[in-house]
């Protein structure tokens, strides 16, 4: 694609390069924003960052083979290298557009989902997923744990990605035949723009809750952030499908996001008796959940594999926005009465123990209480918790991570989680600062520093049949970010190991 058929889309932008470039109009063979990616023939973008800016590596990646370089401002050393420099207000926005456009505007022939909320944002896709691969519609699906279509997958380093390979994933799901892409989709991203120029058909709700606000700074800018995925949406009526916006019935923030979007609004609740879907007779057991599930298109009784009532809330979720695709009822309870779960979410570890042991990414206050509670609903003995709290993020939330742990479980061993440039002791201090004045609750808690210890630790304390051990925090992730590095610890490994280990100790093996 030549330099000028790229740009056509931008309005504001201008050519700014010194002298005269050899070629004024070269064929772009790619799009980065890294300049140690640079191939021959590419566009480099400059980004401002808050650690780096883009604009400081213009020169080197016009010797490295870009074809041209834009950014917000003429970039030291361009002006010794003669290829074009288009100077753009937003190097961002022009980037989310001039992706669309190099990968042939891959949104506009998908039909677009897009999961964003606090908690259940993996769960709610990968059942979305599954349905509409159960009705014989080829889905795609980018999120936290990796980007699939088919038997094609491929790790991502974002629940969602930056624009340029977001649009280029959703490139190779139409290449690959997909009709349908389901995608996480982050307060960052919505904040950061990764989603612009996506045409999105169907926004999903699921909760706002308290998190990543060392980003956000306040609750108002948190929920807005995540308005912009349903501003995004409009009422018109596409060949291919309307618009709507899929929204919690009994989640306060849904009336805001309702007012924020021209499209179809649906509801899905519990508790909320309009809902256009909705639960009742809720059922919680140890193995999973029942309930009556009352359409626009008709009821039908579900049964779970999944237990806990926010597996209810994902499952009506996942409902609504594959009803308006058309999806049969019939479809849509088969395929999530054969959801067995997500890998890090309240995921049953079994390793030879007589024990419950679950392995969740409960990483924020809502997300740990609900699974607390959800354990309690099936355990008679003691339940026992292993939780930490990130370095460099959102520190307001660690007394109040600390005082849940206490409240729901029987025991809460404190340990780290990803502490970057943090000491593991000051954490700690901080999360125990919440129980300083709850002594009925502070004498349930041990504080372990070294995450493998801890995990040890708790699973020591479960002698019986009846009691749980919780893991919380890391989910599937298999790292543990210390300083700048990524060392190799996987929750579920190390699990396997102490109980391994411990049944020898008790003579078991």
């Amino acid at each position: 694609m030549r330099l000028s058929e790229l740009l056509q889309p931008l309005l504001l932008f201008k050519i700014v390069s010194s002298g005269s470039p050899i070629n004024a109009d070269p064929v772009i063979r790619g799009i980065t924003a890294d300049s140690r990616r640079i191939r021959e023939g590419d566009l480099f973008i400059c980004l401002p960052g808050a650690l780096c800016d883009g604009h400081d590596f213009a020169a080197e990646a016009a010797s490295n083979g870009a074809a041209a370089v834009l950014g917000e401002r003429m970039a030291l050393g361009l002006d010794a290298v003669s290829i074009p420099f288009i100077q753009v207000p937003d190097s961002r926005r022009a980037m989310a557009v001039l992706a669309d456009r190099f990968y042939a505007r891959p949104s506009a022939h998908l039909r677009m989902i897009g999961v964003t909320g606090t908690n259940g944002k993996t769960t709610v896709t990968h059942m979305i997923r599954d349905i509409l691969e159960a009705d014989q519609r080829k889905t795609g699906l980018i999120g936290t744990l990796n980007m699939t279509v088919g038997q094609y997958s491929e790790p991502t380093a974002n629940t969602t990605p930056d624009a340029l390979e977001l649009q280029r994933m959703l490139h190779v799901m139409r290449r690959e035949g997909a009709s349908h892409a389901v995608l996480e989709v982050s307060s960052h991203a919505l904040a950061m723009g990764r989603v612009r120029s996506v045409d999105m058909d169907i926004a999903v709700f699921t909760n706002l809750t308290h998190d990543h606000l060392d980003y956000h700074e306040t609750m108002d800018q948190y929920r807005n952030a995540k308005a912009h995925l349903f501003a995004q949406l409009d009422n018109a009526c596409r060949p291919n499908g309307t618009k709507f916006a899929i929204l919690n019935g009994d989640e306060p923030a849904s009336f805001y996001y309702g007012s924020q979007t021209a499209a179809q609004v649906i509801r899905y609740a519990i508790d909320n008796n309009e809902a256009e879907v909705r639960a009742s007779d809720v059922e919680l057991r140890p193995d999973g959940s029942r309930a009556r599930v009352d359409t626009m298109k008709g009821s039908f009784e579900l049964s779970l594999q999944v237990p806990g009532l926010f597996n209810i809330y994902n499952a009506l979720a996942a409902a609504a926005a594959c009803l308006v695709e058309g999806v049969p009822l019939e479809t849509i309870r088969g395929s999530l009465e054969r959801f067995g779960g997500v890998k890090g979410r309240f995921q049953r570890l079994q390793a030879g123990q007589p024990f419950s042991l679950l392995i969740d990414y409960a990483h924020n206050p809502d997300g740990l209480r609900n699974v607390l509670q959800a354990a309690k609903t099936f355990t008679r003995g003691r339940v026992v918790c292993v939780v930490g709290c990130e370095g460099d993020r959102d520190r307001p939330k660690r007394p109040v991570m600390a005082e849940i742990a206490a409240l729901h479980a029987d025991l809460a061993v404190f340990t780290s989680d990803n502490t970057r440039s943090e000491q593991p002791e000051a954490i700690l201090h901080e999360m125990n600062a919440g129980l300083a004045d709850k002594p009925e609750l502070a004498c349930k808690t041990v504080s372990i520093a070294d995450r493998r210890e801890a995990i040890y630790y708790a699973l020591r304390q479960a002698e019986y049949a009846d009691d749980c051990v919780i893991i919380a925090g890391k989910g599937h992730e298999a790292y543990q970010i210390v300083g700048d590095k990524k060392i190799p610890f996987d929750d579920a490994l190390v699990a396997r190991d102490a109980v391994q280990l411990i049944l020898e100790e008790r003579g078991l093996r």
